[in-house]
């Protein structure tokens, strides 16, 4: 398998890139030799966008991105791309960035809620019109968790700079509340991707971030659903 450039690891701002067709399965599913493209995981949906063929022009539209194998692979609206076809490789960066902003917001209100109240996150979905996080809470007390919201906004307006890192995998094991989310991964990745919010959260993560907590406006609390004994949802938007 052809190593593939997973771009957006790097930066998250790269709206698009020029690429080559390594591999074609089922007539759909495109793998590139790289790519700003992410693919969905970690409660973040894939990118989506277009493919233009160098060659003739021709657009293919990219629906979702998913990694199977550890390779990136690209479904696309219809057939007709080949290996070794050059192609310029485009995200929807309105959606994307978007999801940004939203990403950056959970990772800041997660630490709050941690950090406040001891509340572990044991899931997540992000999107772009809102993002839902299931905790651990016996007693749910909407006040108390608007006032966690509150919190969080008031660390978004310190206008905190978000940075990217890659730790060795044993120093990134001592750093306090990476610890489980690390200790997670498969034994084979050797060195993690850390993302940094000011003073806030540091923590290993592969999505896609803003590089300041000023891009992200502020959290709006939607609504809260109780999923059982001590399971909570909440659901949370960012505006403008």
């Amino acid at each position: 398998m052809q190593q593939q450039s997973a771009l957006y690891l790097l930066d998250s701002y790269l709206r698009s890139c020029e690429a080559e067709v390594i591999s074609v399965k089922e007539g759909r599913q495109v793998a590139l030799d790289r790519t700003v493209f992410y693919p969905r995981g970690g409660g973040q949906p894939s990118d989506t966008g277009k493919l233009v063929r160098k060659s003739d022009g021709r657009e293919f539209s990219v629906v979702s991105v998913s990694k199977a194998g550890g390779e990136i692979l690209h479904e696309v609206s219809q057939e007709g791309l080949q290996p070794k076809d050059k192609v310029e490789a485009e995200i929807d960066w309105e959606r994307r960035y978007r999801l940004m902003r939203m990403h950056t917001a959970g990772h800041i209100l997660s630490a709050i809620m941690y950090k406040s109240a001891g509340i572990l996150i044991t899931g997540n979905q992000i999107d772009i019109d809102k993002t839902r996080f299931d905790f651990s809470m016996e007693n749910f007390d909407r006040e108390a968790f608007q006032k966690l919201i509150d919190e969080a906004n008031a660390q978004i307006a310190r206008n905190l700079e978000v940075s990217i890192s890659f730790l060795p995998r044993e120093e990134a094991l001592k750093v306090e509340g990476a610890v489980k989310l690390a200790a997670a991964l498969p034994p084979e990745i050797k060195e993690l991707r850390m993302v940094k919010i000011g003073d806030i959260d540091w923590q290993a993560d592969g999505g896609t971030h803003v590089r300041n907590t000023s891009e992200i406006g502020r959290i709006v609390f939607l609504g809260a659903e109780n999923k059982g004994k001590s399971n909570r949802r909440i659901y949370y938007k960012v505006e403008p």
